[in-house]
């Protein structure tokens, strides 16, 4: 994307500083004496070293969704297929069967080995996917597809941030009805508290707590294999469940009703978009070592020890996970199953945050309050309208479905709609970024993507049970980008068809006879071609025009972050006039006063104390002749109000800013 987007500066008429002249602009064009880029350097992306310090932090923050779901992933596919008839051994070793080889498939084969490499200057997640294949095709209806299929991604990415808390805290306070079955009715209430008291800390950063989080993690994953190995030796048959000989096998016996228990088998593969969406943070190789060496194994004596235990006790299928240990260590096991849902649902909030400020520099959702809650590192942002969305909604979950199991139902579809959509990325990524062949491609992608749209299909059929929930949700927020999307180019091409253009402002400005005071002026414009409207409204009203004059736009880049050297581009208009173009990527925050200070290496004397921000104040109406619809301008006007004032966005200080009213007609 090259056209700034949440930047102000609209008008709707003409000034009357003079008509367009093809020579003025020629001539204006004459005394651009040079262009200069430069900027704050980036770091260049390298592979993280993987020591135990680098594992502990991918257990804590990584594994954590991936890791809870043995709390309900075996009992919720047991109880798809079983009903409540007795449950036989070999559909046990079915079902073991069946999850033991999506997580390898799923996320061994397809994340780890797979999806991981393709990575964009170091980021990973599904927008970044999504801008890399983007970059390689120059169809612009392939462009457009990629691009929603992002966004679409994206949206079922939120839906999975809104249920994991959710679902894993539910899953976990449950364990306490095995111990104490009179504490039920306390379940649901200490739910709510927990949530509650889990997005009111966010503010804090992650920052604060996560050192204590790989500690705790690795001590859960720890205690998953220590339970597993536990049944197993009491019951070694349940290895037998690792040969894909008994998966095959129950979806032959089984038939229709295989193709339901799918629908709950992708539970244990919950999290594993995280693995992919993590990796700018920590690098690829702890996060694949640590899942090869540690997690997985883990996951599947755990899962493989449940399975033990129903062959061994039927009557066990209530809550499995909890029955593996003794009597006595279920109320510690219940504490630490609660610790480890909150640093599940701790990484998703946290990548939500992520997504939602790559939507908001890419220009598809308004701009919104960012706090750096640690001024070393970029990545640990707090979005407080982005976290009260996120508690309302999680809450509103827990208070409506009342239960782990009713919940999972509305789980798996935002999962694998997501994994659809990455694997359809991978298809033009693989070919084009790294010249795979067709054949090899198609050999590749084309049963994973048949596996992703039957695990999406068996979800279907819960869309009466729950799964309605990511499918309206994921919808209404692609209704609402796209409008925002839409609103804004229709304001950019307005701005574009009624502003003066730059070069014949430039020819006319001798002769005009504007008076020059001392001082700099910064006006920020969206189209950096045209004057800004803030500027002519400065003239018309106050007759003067400072000494020192930029022109500053701010291009969000469809790539994680800037180049290299490449942050700012200067050009020199006139005497002490100059265009600027500030360049971000959606990875990163804008911080227009602290960008303008690099201007001193170019010989500009910038003094954010001495400099005065001119910005335009969008008046939005609807005009005669209107290219959106009336409901999506209501919307689109919701969402503008709405909106976080541009000088707390770009980091303007509020005393150096002065704010002309422009009406526009879209």
């Amino acid at each position: 994307m090259t056209d700034a987007t949440n930047t102000p500066g609209q008008q709707d008429s003409r000034s009357a500083a003079g008509p367009e002249s093809q020579t003025a602009t020629a001539k204006a064009a004459q005394t651009a004496a040079r262009i200069t880029e430069f900027g704050a350097d980036q770091p260049e992306h390298t592979a993280a070293p993987v020591g135990f310090a680098a594992l502990l932090g991918v257990l804590g923050v990584v594994y954590g969704d991936i890791g809870t779901s043995p709390l309900y992933a075996l009992r919720s596919t047991i109880e798809a297929v079983n009903g409540h008839h007795p449950i036989r051994d070999f559909e046990v070793l079915g079902v073991e069967s069946l999850i033991f080889w999506t997580l390898l498939i799923v996320v061994t084969l397809k994340y780890v080995l797979l999806v991981m490499r393709a990575d964009h200057n170091g980021e990973g997640g599904i927008l970044a996917l999504s801008s890399l294949a983007q970059r390689v095709t120059t169809s612009p209806k392939l462009r457009l597809a990629l691009g929603m299929t992002g966004i679409v991604g994206a949206c079922l990415f939120f839906g999975d941030g809104i249920i994991t808390p959710a679902i894993s805290v539910l899953s976990a306070i449950e364990g306490v009805e095995v111990s104490l079955p009179a504490a039920q009715e306390f379940i649901l209430p200490a739910s709510v508290i927990i949530l509650i008291a889990l997005f009111s800390v966010q503010w804090l950063g992650t920052g604060k707590v996560g050192t204590i989080f790989g500690p705790v993690m690795l001590l859960w994953f720890a205690t998953l294999g220590l339970l597993g190995v536990s049944q197993i030796l009491h019951h070694p048959g349940v290895l037998f469940a690792m040969s894909p000989y008994y998966a095959v096998m129950f979806i032959i016996h089984h038939g229709a009703l295989s193709f339901v228990a799918l629908g709950s088998v992708v539970l244990c593969v919950t999290g594993a978009e995280a693995l992919y969406a993590d990796m700018g943070h920590f690098g690829r190789a702890p996060i694949q070592y640590a899942w090869n060496f540690f997690v997985l194994p883990m996951l599947a004596l755990n899962y493989l020890g449940q399975g033990a235990l129903i062959m061994a006790d039927p009557g066990s299928l209530s809550n499995p996970f909890f029955m593996m240990a003794p009597s006595a260590l279920r109320l510690p096991l219940v504490i630490l199953s609660t610790f480890a849902t909150v640093i599940a649902s701790q990484a998703g909030i946290s990548g939500g945050f992520q997504v939602c400020r790559q939507l908001i520099q890419l220009g598809y959702l308004p701009r919104m309050r960012i706090t750096h809650t640690n001024a070393e590192e970029e990545g640990q942002i707090y979005l407080p309208d982005f976290n009260r969305f996120l508690a309302i909604g999680a809450t509103l979950l827990v208070l409506a479905f009342r239960s782990s199991d009713r919940l999972a139902a509305a789980y798996g579809i935002a999962v694998t709609g997501t994994f659809i959509c990455t694997t359809m990325l991978c298809f033009v990524v693989f070919h084009r970024q790294f010249k795979w062949s067709r054949p090899a491609v198609y050999a590749t992608f084309v049963p994973l993507l048949v596996i992703d749209a039957v695990f999406f299909s068996s979800n279907v059929l819960k869309v009466p049970d729950g799964g309605w929930v990511p499918l309206m949700l994921g919808g209404v927020l692609t209704l609402m980008m796209t409008t925002w999307k839409r609103g804004r180019s229709l304001i950019v091409a307005r701005q574009r068809q009624d502003s003066l253009p730059m070069g014949s402002f430039l020819a006319r400005l001798p002769q005009s006879r504007t008076i020059r005071v001392p001082g700099m002026a910064v006006f920020l414009t969206a189209t950096p071609e045209f004057v800004p409207p803030c500027l002519l409204h400065n003239l018309k009203h106050n007759k003067v025009l400072h000494d020192h004059v930029l022109f500053v736009t701010v291009q969000n880049l469809e790539q994680p972050e800037a180049d290299r050297g490449h942050r700012v581009a200067v050009e020199e208009l006139a005497h002490d006039m100059y265009r600027v173009i500030l360049r971000y990527g959606f990875m990163e925050t804008p911080n227009i006063p602290r960008a303008l200070e690099e201007l001193k290496a170019n010989g500009i004397d910038f003094d954010p104390m001495q400099s005065s921000y001119f910005i335009s104040r969008e008046l939005l109406a609807r005009s005669s002749v209107t290219k959106i619809s009336r409901w999506r301008m209501s919307l689109f006007l919701f969402m503008a109000r709405n909106a976080t004032p541009a000088t707390e966005f770009f980091r303007i200080p509020t005393d150096r800013v002065v704010e002309l009213g422009v009406k526009v007609a879209i």
